[in-house]
């Protein structure tokens, strides 16, 4: 027998016993029972175990201090107890619905018999007969499908799926009391207007929760489980209307089951619809905090950890009703946020974007940026992350420019140059043969017929220390030739340097100059492993997820040592005089141990500063989204100020001030450990040569330290 077949048989056999108000869930004591049950048994529906999934419960994202920041989610929803739900809720929902639903069992006999009836005048699925039970078993069904397919097989128009319902709902009706079905019902149920469940539906149409539901209300949100997507008040006038019928006949019904008095109803019909519309919590864009929420929703959507597929991670995050800690901290976010403000206005074209980030756990604890994060493509919102990489939903960020330079002074540290060795540089460079650079993969990328010249300090005879100072190109292109552009490249990626875009680091013979586009989290993480006296760890965001059951998942920091700590003592050493006596001295230090680079590109294209102490790391970028190379910082006007030329020190490198003056406020100093004079040399102030000419190669020269304390032998390199 079809499926068809046995659902008209089951009808008949109800009808000739006479039955229209009795379920086959009755005991079977003869008369109506007995030829129920018998239909039961002859057409061979038995109760099926329901397969009930989670729902899609709204995951929530707070920040360090517990506060929530952004919520996540497939389906809208607050899954609540049925004592938080207002008694006139569940009499609304019931009477219009299945006002005998505390009398029948799985299946409404009289609803089928007349469901039936219209059916077979159309000839098709025309009606619905449903009780609460069967309609609880359709939106699980639903909820569960992962495919469109599955889900038009849970919504088809066909009698298998009404007797698999059947089935189901006889095997629901065993597991739980009707209170329990009517609880799961009322949270599963799609109400319009994007909310999922009672409590979600009274807080989008009404702003108030399920337990505090007037009757109007209640009678409103009843009526719109029918077709929800009809009566959507979300979508203009007509559908309003729509609602506000179909509320007044869930009334009419409610006073004519004598659950309410005609004056009741009359009264209840004279309210407005009522509708609030209170916009929907979560998503990145009302987020406080919004490239961190992009940052927080792409780590998710992307990490292994989260799920071994993409589609499991998405729904992990969407629909798993989760709490996510993060390390966002509100008071960094806010100085980087206030020091932004300062210096680069919304409506500026040229965007300044801010991260900072913990030496010594990679927790990330502040992403700014100058422009508001929207998909409305309005003039000044931004769709994509503007401090992150591509992994995190940002774009393929700006030239990171000197600060790259840092990586170069590392790795002759960590070949064994002495802070004051040095060596004489002009006012241009040029590769003198092709084999001069060889990249990572022994490719000859040296450049004979390109000239690179100075932007920022003079040329002569430098150190690692002045030459880190003043950022003097051509002293950084001889040392990137005599330590090794692969060695360079290898640091830089121990430190976790990628591209922004994702694409494969540039080898070329300027990788010290900085012509690689990079994000700030990015950059802001390596100087922290300085800080972190060569420990690196990978950015993190998320501390720990509490899932709906309540079970709770620490996640701790990805750390390895990738500097010799004494090799990053030097390097903090070196780049604590770029603020005292070098590019930033005119900006100034923020009265406590730090250090940093400031990065300007080729006719400032893009600026950067990057910087940290022992407590905290940061680095800022600024330039053009319309496109760097094309759009210049030259000749504009930026945070209301006019700049002919913006440098590393224009800007970047006052906001970063800025910011971590109000950021490390309270938090106690940690010192820099001092560099190691034996391994290292060190005069402790700079160092500046005697002769005015330059030395043989390998001579050995007596240099004087400006406030006295004796000579000090340097070694000057071949050039």
């Amino acid at each position: 027998m079809n499926a068809a077949g046995k659902v008209l048989r089951l009808a008949a056999m109800g009808a000739a016993a006479g039955v229209l108000v009795a379920g086959i869930a009755l005991p079977a004591v003869g008369g109506a029972g007995v030829g129920l049950v018998s239909a039961v048994e002859d057409v061979g529906i038995e109760p099926r175990d329901l397969a009930e999934p989670p729902l899609a419960q709204v995951s929530v994202v707070q920040d360090v201090k517990g506060h929530e920041i952004a919520r996540f989610y497939e389906q809208y929803r607050e899954v609540v107890p049925l004592d938080q739900m207002a008694d006139i809720m569940k009499t609304a929902i019931i009477s219009i619905e299945d006002y005998r639903f505390y009398q029948h069992g799985p299946i409404d006999i009289e609803g089928t018999l007349r469901a039936l009836a219209r059916n077979l005048q159309s000839d098709r699925v025309a009606q619905g007969g449903s009780s609460i039970t069967q309609q609880y078993v359709k939106q699980v069904l639903l909820n569960a499908a992962q495919t469109e397919a599955e889900k038009n097989k849970a919504l088809e128009a066909s009698y298998a799926r009404k007797l698999n319902e059947l089935r189901y709902a006889m095997g629901v009706e065993k597991k739980y009391s009707k209170d329990q079905i009517l609880e799961k019902y009322l949270n599963i149920a799609y109400f319009g207007a994007g909310a999922y469940g009672v409590e979600a539906a009274a807080k989008r149409f009404f702003g108030i929760s399920a337990s505090e539901l007037t009757l109007p209300q209640a009678a409103t949100l009843a009526g719109a489980v029918q077709d929800p997507n009809a009566t959507d008040p979300n979508l203009g006038k007509t559908s309003r209307d729509r609602l506000l019928k179909r509320r007044n006949v869930v009334l009419d019904r409610m006073a004519e089951l004598g659950k309410i008095t005609e004056a009741q109803a009359a009264e209840a019909k004279k309210a407005k619809l009522g509708y609030k519309g209170t916009p929907l919590p979560g998503g990145c864009e009302s987020s406080t905090y919004p490239y961190f929420c992009v940052y927080v929703r792409n780590e998710i959507l992307s990490n292994p950890d989260f799920g071994k597929t993409a589609k499991q991670r998405l729904a992990f995050l969407n629909r798993g009703g989760l709490t996510i800690k993060t390390t966002i901290d509100p008071t960094m976010q806010a100085a980087a946020d206030r020091a932004i403000r300062k210096w680069v206005h919304p409506s500026d074209n040229p965007v300044a974007a801010e991260a900072l980030v913990q030496p010594g756990t990679g927790a990330i604890k502040a992403m700014a940026a100058s422009r508001p994060y929207g998909t409305r493509r309005s003039k000044n919102e931004m769709s994509y992350n503007l401090v992150a990489d591509a992994a995190h939903g940002g774009g393929m960020g700006f030239q990171a420019g000197s600060t790259f330079k840092t990586f170069t002074l590392l790795t002759a540290l960590k070949q064994g140059m002495k802070i004051n060795d040095g060596f004489s540089a002009g006012a241009g460079y040029t590769a003198p043969a092709s084999t001069a650079f060889k990249s990572c993969d022994g490719t000859n990328v040296g450049e004979t017929g390109f000239t690179v010249t100075n932007d920022e300090g003079a040329p002569g005879w430098l150190t690692l220390q002045t030459g880190t100072w003043h950022s003097v190109n051509t002293f950084f292109m001889l040392l990137e030739q005599r330590v090794g552009l692969c060695e360079v490249v290898k640091t830089a990626k121990s430190l976790g340097i990628h591209r922004s875009d994702g694409a494969p680091l540039q080898e070329f013979e300027t990788f010290t100059l900085g012509i690689n586009e990079m994000d700030p989290v990015t950059v802001a993480n390596a100087y922290a492993a300085i800080g972190a006296r060569g420990k690196y760890c990978a950015p993190m965001a998320i501390t720990q997820i509490t899932d709906s059951t309540g079970k709770t998942t620490d996640y701790k920091p990805k750390c390895r040592q990738v500097l010799d700590p004494e090799v990053a003592d030097a390097a903090a050493h070196v780049l604590s005089g770029v603020l005292t006596k070098g590019t930033m001295a005119a900006v100034g230090g923020i009265g406590r141990d730090a250090a940093g680079k400031t990065g300007t590109n080729d006719n400032s294209s893009s600026a950067w500063f990057a910087g940290f102490t022992p407590d905290l790391a940061g680095a800022v970028s600024v330039g053009d989204p319309r496109g760097a190379q094309k759009y210049k910082l030259n000749g504009v006007t930026i945070g209301g100020r006019y700049y002919g030329s913006v440098f590393g020190a224009s800007i970047p490198g006052p906001i970063w001030k800025d910011t971590m003056l109000r950021a490390l406020r309270g938090v106690p100093p940690t010192e820099f450990t001092p560099v190691d004079g034996e391994r290292y040399g060190g005069c402790g102030e700079s160092c500046r040569r005697v002769e005015t000419t330059t030395p043989p190669t390998g001579d050995v020269v007596t240099v004087t330290p400006p406030t006295g304390g004796g000579d000090m032998p340097v070694t000057i390199l071949p050039d």
